[in-house]
């Protein structure tokens, strides 16, 4: 009998587990699949954050899914416990290393000190990070900025001083199969450092989600819930636990 392993959820950088509402009654199939989201945190670098996802997640194999710099960690997940993780759905990401600029941008930011409390992140950063017919969806920058301020001024100084460097020498150690999902509009990542990601990973499938920004899961919820599901599936069906 085939079954529907844990969808271990693994999201971006400043965004908590309200980043997978619109997609969770299509992910969870009426309840036939556990949703289990990990937050980034336990380490100050990406394969301490994997290490510490990999002791959060449910006992046994999973099907898991990372967004953004999520997609850092889990493809660090697979390559730690080949044995825990079934497939591996990366989005809105790349293997490329940060810029010398980003990671300084980040850790002065990380390091500033302004007064008052957190209000997450600003509003320019996350309208960067929208397709342009959503830069003036005020309830959506909302969002954004609410996850970062539930998270607090603490995850932001620890996730902002997590360097990403690159591990496109070490993709072709995935042995899972492998869906790559990004969106030709991204301004953060390229539509090229997806087409990178996917060639250099064994079997991967890549697929565009149109009319959207980094932010597919926000932008986009119905058609990327809808294409996850539609790869993941037949896994679910031609493997059993």
């Amino acid at each position: 009998m085939s079954a529907a392993l844990p969808l271990v959820l693994v999201p971006g950088y400043m965004l908590d587990d309200t980043l997978w509402d619109a997609l969770r009654p299509t992910l969870g199939a009426a309840g036939q699949r556990e949703l289990v989201h990990i937050p980034l945190a336990g380490g100050a670098t990406i394969a301490d954050m994997a290490r510490a996802a990999l002791a959060a997640c449910p006992s046994g194999r999973c099907d898991l899914l990372g967004f953004s710099m999520g997609g850092y960690v889990a493809r660090e997940m697979a390559r730690m416990a080949p044995g825990r993780v079934r497939s591996l759905i990366l989005i809105a990401t790349s293997s490329r290393a940060d810029t010398p600029l980003q990671i300084s941008q980040r850790q002065t930011a990380a390091q500033a000190r302004p007064l008052g409390p957190f209000r997450g992140l600003g509003r320019v950063a996350i309208i960067q990070s929208l397709h342009p017919q959503h830069a003036t969806d005020a309830a959506l920058i909302d969002r954004v900025r609410s996850m970062g301020e539930r998270l607090g001024r603490q995850a932001f100084i620890e996730q902002s001083m997590i360097v990403r460097d690159s591990d496109a020498s070490r993709l072709a150690q995935i042995a899972c199969p492998v869906l790559v999902i990004a969106a030709e509009q991204d301004q953060m990542r390229s539509a090229d450092e997806a087409r990178e990601l996917a060639a250099a990973i064994p079997g991967a499938q890549l697929e565009f989600i149109q009319d959207s920004g980094h932010m597919i899961p926000l932008e986009q919820a119905t058609g990327l819930a809808q294409c996850i599901v539609r790869w993941l599936d037949p896994i679910s069906r031609d493997h059993h636990v």
